[in-house]
């Protein structure tokens, strides 16, 4: 698949679409930062520049990846979520990040779970998994809301990693957990909502 071709995904807020050369400074930025911490990071430029190369590549040898989540009103760029299935991962995974300042909004809920429906209904997946390191308490509180539950039994990257099992396509087609998840989209869509608490994505 020509990176070119990467399909567009389009949500209330956001629009997703493939990796470009003009989203690297942001990429860079998150990853070479603490935010990056619990997927590798932080890395140097180097290190950086190789991974970014690798989303793209991912693409062409997979024709699923992990697209960039845009603003809809304002075109910027806010994090990455999508497909990820390198060499020797157990299972295909659904990954997020948002960055820095982004945090707090909503964005990685709803792009993740666009994401997820796109693959489950036009990539022929079954079903997938979230390799989340147990510190990360955020991104395993954003895994539940989407229905993850987690695998005490699954096979792990490299052990100290927690896999959270999303919920199958058919699960999702029996509306309580969609439409629950859909329910919480709107209230960050409602520009006077504001979350109790700490942000979380």
């Amino acid at each position: 698949m020509a990176t070119q071709n990467i399909p567009v995904l389009e949500t209330r807020r956001l629009i997703l679409r493939g990796p470009e050369a003009e989203d690297y400074p942001d990429f860079k930025a998150t990853f070479s930062s603490y935010r990056s911490r619990f997927m590798g990071g932080p890395l140097n430029p180097y290190e950086a520049w190789m991974l970014y190369a690798a989303e793209i590549g991912h693409w062409n040898i997979r024709g699923y990846g992990m697209w960039m989540i845009h603003d809809k009103a304002t075109d910027k760029t806010l994090g990455m979520a999508g497909g990820w299935f390198p060499a020797k991962w157990p299972e295909r995974e659904i990954a997020w990040i948002i960055w820095p300042n982004e945090a707090g909004h909503g964005y990685a809920l709803e792009a993740t779970h666009a994401v997820r429906k796109h693959l489950y209904a036009h990539c022929g997946w079954d079903g997938a998994v979230s390799y989340i390191d147990p510190k990360n308490l955020d991104s395993i509180r954003l895994a539940e809301r989407l229905g993850c539950v987690k695998d005490h039994d699954a096979a792990t990257i490299d052990g100290n990693d927690a896999v959270y099992r999303h919920p199958s396509p058919e699960r999702l087609k029996s509306g309580q957990l969609a439409d629950g998840i859909e329910l919480e989209i709107s209230h960050y869509c409602d520009p006077l909502f504001k979350p109790k608490g700490m942000p979380i994505d």
